[in-house]
């Protein structure tokens, strides 16, 4: 494993949030990342699918460790969802990229999927714009 992984993986254990619902880090390399999580009845909401805020937080955090991975230390800015069917499925997998990037800003796209019997379903789409993040000063 790779030290970008391995520190990719040391965030995502910081990360509260992450840690309650068991999101994992299954890619972490220069220009994309791709986050799992399997699907717990906890997650669901009343129609029996996952509750649409899971799906929108893996496309977010998997959004930034995209772009951090071409800019370091990184925070969203924006991004923008489409839910394209009901995410159904034993696990959930969001995949992202960095489109084009500058020294402090990426654009990155991902595409969430649901793992149904070993098929994944598109469930999600989403871009946002992730932006280097700046220390605050004292």
């Amino acid at each position: 494993m790779s030290d970008l992984f391995e520190f990719g993986k040391s965030i995502l254990e910081s990360q509260p949030f992450s840690k309650l619902i068991g999101a994992e880090l299954t890619l972490f390399e220069e220009g994309s990342a791709e986050i799992s999580l399997v699907v717990k009845d906890d997650l669901k909401q009343q129609h029996g699918f996952v509750h649409g805020g899971i799906v929108s937080y893996l496309a977010d955090n998997c959004l930034t460790y995209a772009g951090g991975s071409v800019l370091g230390d990184s925070v969203t800015s924006e991004y923008k969802i489409n839910y394209v069917r009901p995410a159904i499925g034993q696990k959930l997998i969001a995949k992202s990229s960095v489109i084009s990037h500058g020294k402090t800003q990426a654009v990155c796209d991902c595409k969430v999927y649901a793992l149904n019997n070993d098929t994944e379903v598109l469930v999600a789409v989403a871009q946002g714009t992730i932006n280097k993040a700046n220390k605050p000063k004292n």
